[in-house]
């Protein structure tokens, strides 16, 4: 609590002549008001005034900003204070109470609230939508009340994002926040509606087989070796990129890779459309994995024994900088597996089984036939493809892809 001498040393009789009178110094100091108790004008360095009322608390002091001077006149500014000192003789603590006010339903608590309730037990990709939210739109609107933000804000937001993917992403995360909070009667609407998204071109970037070689060099060079594995295995698969990165060794039985349609908790996320897909392990992905004595946990382990996922991406921002066809992303090393399954002569059908695409309709539903025998020589033909090319076996230099 100040101290009543140093209190006294600037208590007047406050006057609306002396508030303006009341001039900067090079730090913020108090003129305390003496016809009201608690009451205080506080001059910044920058010559702002507000109105504080300052009281006591279980021995600490409190401080509970009324407003600037140059808004809210005197006569208002004690009505305040005496309203504020009459709920501390109450027992109140109206600073804790203006505090409580100022964050509740704010975009911050709104975008917690979201991603506890109802993201992390229902989307996949929470994580990527959060990190999004927190670094793009928290900054900017975590204090502001939900129910406050415009359209407007959001296509400003929109324009402030360099990337047109990034702000489409960025849309879409804070846009399933608000429809979440509508449905749970936390905001009346969703302002992200009717606001369009930056028009953009499907990407169809495939390695090409010129291309391999220096991608398996590159690899070969990146300083982070689980990457590096993660990344191969990405590309000789075929498999989804958040699917292969949380690969687990319980999930691998005789060369097959078993992935539960399902997620469970804090292990697997489970794939992307929901379906159980079974999938043969080339002889070269099984060598790149190896044996492990333990027969559970990530076969890709990262900080504290996560995934590597977050990893992924900046390698490939490495690498791509040495690719002739420019930026290339993990996604993409899947849909040169695809592409060379195709090539090859195995067919569209072929693809879409192996890469566990859902297609829908009849076909889907009753057509149960093993396809185990064929997916294996498919597997290990298109792995050996893949292997040749980047290898660049034929030429002078040979760049070993097996570490």
């Amino acid at each position: 609590m100040l101290r009543t001498a140093r209190r006294a040393k600037r208590a007047i009789r406050l006057t609306e002549l002396s508030v303006r009178k009341a001039r900067p110094a090079k730090a913020a100091y108090l003129i305390w008001d003496t016809q009201q108790r608690s009451l205080a004008l506080q001059v910044q360095p920058t010559g702002a005034k507000a109105w504080k009322c300052i009281y006591s608390r279980r021995g600490r002091p409190r401080w509970l900003t009324l407003g600037p001077a140059d808004v809210i006149a005197l006569g208002d500014a004690r009505t305040l204070a005496a309203e504020a000192m009459l709920k501390v003789a109450k027992g109140g603590d109206p600073a804790a109470d203006k505090k409580a006010e100022r964050t509740t339903g704010t975009f911050a608590e709104l975008a917690s609230q979201y991603v506890e309730q109802y993201a992390k037990k229902h989307n996949k990709s929470w994580r990527q939508a959060d990190a999004l939210v927190r670094r793009l739109a928290l900054p900017r609107w975590g204090k502001l009340q939900a129910s406050s933000i415009t359209r407007g804000d959001i296509k400003a937001l929109m324009a402030k994002i360099t990337a047109p993917v990034v702000a489409n992403q960025t849309k879409a995360a804070i846009s399933a926040m608000f429809t979440w909070g509508v449905k749970e009667e936390i905001v009346a609407a969703n302002p992200c509606k009717l606001v369009e998204s930056n028009p953009t071109r499907d990407r169809e970037r495939v390695l090409s087989a010129s291309e391999l070689p220096r991608f398996g060099q590159e690899l070969a060079a990146l300083d982070d070796p689980v990457a590096a594995t993660t990344l191969k295995v990405i590309l000789l698969t075929g498999q989804r990129p958040g699917e292969v990165v949380n690969m687990r060794r319980e999930h691998i039985k005789d060369g097959w890779w078993e992935m539960p349609g399902a997620p469970i908790a804090d292990i697997w996320p489970g794939t992307k459309n929901a379906q159980s897909h079974r999938i043969w392990l080339p002889k070269s992905v099984q060598q790149l994995l190896g044996k492990d004595d333990v027969a559970t946990g990530f076969v890709f382990p990262g900080a504290r024994g996560k995934s590597a996922v977050h990893r992924l991406a900046d390698a490939m921002r490495v690498i791509s900088k040495q690719l002739a066809g420019g930026r290339a992303t993990p996604h993409d090393l899947r849909r040169t597996h695809g592409s060379t399954i195709t090539a090859m002569g195995f067919g569209r059908p072929a693809m879409h089984r192996v890469q566990n695409h859902k297609e829908g309709g009849i076909g889907d539903i009753y057509d149960r036939h093993d396809y185990g025998a064929e997916n294996t020589r498919i597997m290990e033909a298109v792995a050996d493809r893949i292997m040749a090319l980047v290898e660049g076996r034929g030429s002078d230099k040979v760049v070993k892809f097996v570490r």
